[in-house]
């Protein structure tokens, strides 16, 4: 019982630390988000914060999940459903919030790169996240399709790869310029590819 009751504030403990991370990155942005700084902010030593994690590298990665549990209650039903009613409205949320936690868009950007390494901590993160993503765009996607509110000139499983590039792309370009509206640009993308659009601009 002992046990038991150690391992469930261990677990406690953990997801404490993620939550105020999230915190202290999404303030102080990724560069400010050192290990002694989110260690000071749940009152434990760096390496009594480490304890919690195999290493520094592991720790970004469980709060860029832990993010990715956040956004997607908030934003639901992105990304865990395919239904295409909230397709656009969870997708572009998110975006539109992204835009006020900088410090979390420059973590997962910056591990985005980093992780490309297979041997990275995060490698498997990315490669399921993306998995992940697809399968309920794909899923979404054809359905919009199948209705006639998606040009079917592309298949469903390239679009959502279309629509995963352009929001991981203008991450980068919004680093670089802060003025730049992502939300509005990916809600453009879907305008552009609705064949309903593009029959009203003909009919003015």
């Amino acid at each position: 019982m002992a046990q038991r009751g150690s391992y469930a504030k261990g677990v406690a403990k953990r997801e404490e630390i993620l939550e105020r991370a999230l915190d202290v990155i999404a303030r102080e942005g990724y560069r400010g988000a050192s290990v002694k700084e989110l260690a000071d902010a749940v009152g434990l030593s760096q390496a009594g914060l480490l304890h919690y994690f195999d290493s520094k590298e592991e720790l970004f990665t469980e709060i860029l999940r832990k993010r990715d549990e956040v956004d997607s209650r908030q934003f639901a039903p992105m990304p865990t459903t395919a239904d295409p009613e909230t397709l656009r409205t969870g997708f572009v949320g998110i975006i539109r919030h992204n835009a006020e936690v900088p410090g979390l868009v420059q973590l997962f950007s910056r591990m985005a790169v980093d992780a490309a390494d297979p041997q990275h901590p995060a490698h498997k993160y990315f490669l399921e996240r993306g998995d992940n993503l697809r399968v309920t765009f794909v899923e979404a996607l054809g359905e919009l399709q199948r209705r006639g509110e998606l040009t079917d000139a592309v298949d469903a499983e390239t679009l959502a790869r279309i629509f995963q590039a352009v929001s991981d792309g203008m991450q980068l370009q919004w680093m670089q310029d802060p003025s730049l509206d992502m939300a509005a640009t990916v809600s453009a993308l879907f305008d552009a590819l609705d064949p309903r659009t593009r029959k009203a601009s003909s009919d003015v």
